[in-house]
């Protein structure tokens, strides 16, 4: 293959080894860092993307109180959880934000759980950052509506519209628990870089890092009422022209 691509942190060791066992292939990680002239990298500003969901999820709190669900602590998943609270913060520094990891990406139901006990203290709002585990926040949401359709709580999603994931049928009726999506545009980047490789251009031992000025992140509108989208697109274009800049870290 001309160019091999790694999709997540945790492919870095291997990545890096490939690349150097095999100097004539080219290898591009997403979302971590490798090294040598067959490489390339690409970050994203997962923490501009989330910020724009902090901002949309206080818009549209009723209870001032919201979650974040996290799978393994990383510089990648701090991202996300740093960009989401400054964003609450940035609307209403009041909110209660209340974070906490699975601690894995494949445990759906650790994450049910955590989910089960932030909606029952009076969360209504989870912004999910777990991989697979974060099926089990739409899981518990989707049980808790259709136990009680009363309840009004939403699901925020994680690098790609999943607003499928939040729906749910009841008495008929379609109703979607999918609040907003933060997206990255995984396929964008390698689409770019596999026809520079294709065009002997490939971006040699180069790290690209993608935010919302390059379309590399954003925000999907969900079932976002229109002041809050309003809101949204104020806060985007403020990240974008530098009046805002969104931390990488969370601020523990």
């Amino acid at each position: 293959f001309d160019v091999v691509f790694g999709i997540g942190y945790k492919l870095k060791e291997a990545m890096q080894e490939m690349a150097d066992t095999y100097p004539d292939t080219n290898f591009s990680i997403i979302d971590d860092t490798i090294e040598g002239a067959n490489t390339t990298s690409v970050l994203f500003a997962d923490n501009e993307a989330a910020f724009l969901a902090g901002v949309a999820a206080a818009h549209s709190t009723k209870t001032n109180k919201i979650g974040f669900v996290g799978g393994i602590e990383s510089a990648v998943i701090d991202r996300f959880e740093a960009g989401f609270v400054a964003g609450v913060e940035h609307v209403n520094p009041e909110i209660e934000v209340i974070v906490q990891y699975v601690n894995a990406f494949d445990d759906a139901s650790a994450a049910k759980s955590i989910a089960n006990g932030m909606y029952s203290t009076g969360v209504d709002i989870i912004y999910q950052a777990a991989g697979n585990a974060g099926n089990g926040v739409f899981s518990e949401a989707r049980d808790i509506v259709t136990a009680d359709p009363s309840r009004e709580i939403y699901v925020v999603g994680v690098d790609r519209d999943q607003q499928e994931e939040g729906k749910i049928t009841i008495n008929g009726e379609v109703r979607d628990l999918t609040l907003t999506s933060t997206v990255k545009g995984v396929g964008v980047a390698a689409h770019d870089i596999a026809n520079l490789t294709m065009n002997g251009d490939f971006p040699s031992n180069e790290v690209m890092t993608l935010g919302l000025v390059d379309g590399g992140v954003s925000l999907t509108d969900g079932v976002l009422t229109e002041d809050v989208l309003t809101a949204v697109r104020e806060a985007e274009q403020k990240v974008i022209s530098g009046e805002i800049t969104v931390s990488e870290t969370p601020a523990r």
